[in-house]
């Protein structure tokens, strides 16, 4: 193995973790961080392990398995091999002040053994604080989400259309489609922060399979493999001519993704209603992204746009049936969702150099779910898309 971050990097991100504790939580003196992925993002390892981080900059990395491998990893000379919190206590003391927590994350399990060998007197979220600092990327982390651009958009253009053939299951497709994926590039798992969500590689639907009710907080659908695996693709539904085939997959580079959704029409020309319904989601990827400038708020963007379309538009627009979301677009990195989100309640301004995925999509009736996502960065001049853009319906 190797030390990909340099040290120079995250001692960058450590520094903007603890100014943004300033700022937003003034009275904090200690800071607990046990997911895998916020330990990777300031340690640049991903451990059984714990980071403690005092408001005088203070880190100390603490891993029960495997130091070995976090040593060869990390550029940092904070880490410590740990047995039991112990261990933590004797480095750091016991006196921990207002501490703060990823309650998102901390089990009341590990919440209890906090409380065994540390003194904390409050204990509040630091969720917000740290989604906050991941949301504007470096030119380390733009570096690696473009080059997961670029080999999504290849996959989904180029790829896919050579590997529909009638007669296979959903799930042949997605087995296959994982493997073309994982053969290109991709780091082979898509990672999301919203509690008790699963996903192999992302929503396939053949047909009215993608606009079936899932639990799943986006606007297409699946039927899944069954109840208890309500994911990656049905072992009976086949393809046939005259399907349409929607793909929103996530794709991954050392760590960092994106985000994008295409369809395709199979053995047939799509109806005037589809390829009306497509361009115009078309459409409003395009009047969303001219407006991902620094400065722009979210919430302003969402309703901006959502006020610009007909009642008639907005039927099974953004899900189906009763099953509509409430955003357009989500923030994408080490997580696919990530901050900022184009809905209503987000109201702090956009920054340059974040990474937003925008997913403007309508269901039809007896047909499917139409409509595009792609992943953009924020610029001065709007959105940069970096996954080729929205394409009309691809007939293969």
């Amino acid at each position: 193995m190797f030390k990909d971050l340099t040290k120079q990097e995250l001692d960058d991100r450590m520094a903007r973790f603890c100014s943004a504790m300033d700022d937003t939580c003034p009275d904090w003196d200690t800071a607990f961080i046990f997911s895998n992925i916020n330990q990777y993002y300031l340690t640049g390892t991903m451990q059984d392990g714990m980071l403690i981080i005092k408001k005088d900059r203070k880190a100390s990395y603490f891993v029960r398995r495997s130091y070995e491998r976090a040593m060869n990893e990390s550029p940092l000379n904070c880490l410590y091999n740990m047995g039991s919190y112990r261990d933590a206590v004797q480095v750091v003391g016991a006196d921990c002040g207002n501490t703060y927590i990823e309650t998102e994350v901390v089990t009341l399990g590990i919440m209890e053994r906090l409380k065994k060998y540390f003194n904390v007197e409050k204990i509040k979220s630091l969720d917000s604080v740290i989604l906050s600092v991941r949301a504007v990327k470096t030119p380390y982390e733009l570096n690696w989400t473009e080059k997961s651009g670029k080999q999504h958009h290849d996959l989904l253009q180029n790829i896919v259309p050579s590997m529909l053939r009638e007669g296979m299951s959903e799930l042949d497709f997605c087995a296959e489609l994982f493997e073309k994926a994982l053969k290109l590039g991709h780091h082979g798992v898509s990672r999301f922060s919203m509690f008790q969500t699963e996903t192999i590689i992302g929503q396939i639907g053949f047909g009215e399979s993608s606009i079936y009710p899932t639990c799943f907080n986006g606007p297409g659908g699946a039927y899944g493999m069954s109840a208890a695996v309500p994911i990656i693709g049905s072992r009976v539904r086949k393809l046939k001519k005259g399907d349409l085939v929607f793909v929103d997959v996530g794709y991954g580079n050392n760590g960092y993704h994106t985000d994008k959704t295409q369809v395709y029409m199979f053995g047939a020309q799509p109806s005037n209603e589809m390829i009306k319904t497509h361009r115009a989601c078309i459409e409003i990827e395009n009047r969303l992204a001219e407006l991902l400038k620094p400065g722009a708020i979210p919430a302003e963007i969402y309703n901006l746009v959502m006020s610009e379309l007909d009642d008639a538009f907005m039927q099974n627009f953004m899900g189906f049936g009763n099953r509509q979301v409430k955003f357009l677009g989500h923030g994408v990195g080490l997580h696919i969702d990530e901050l900022p989100v184009i809905a209503n309640g987000f109201n702090t301004s956009l920054i340059e150099n974040m990474v937003i995925a925008l997913e403007p999509k309508k269901g039809l009736a007896n047909v499917g779910m139409v409509g595009v996502e792609d992943t953009y960065i924020v610029t001065p001049d709007g959105g940069r898309c970096i996954t080729g853009g929205g394409s009309d319906i691809i007939v293969v």
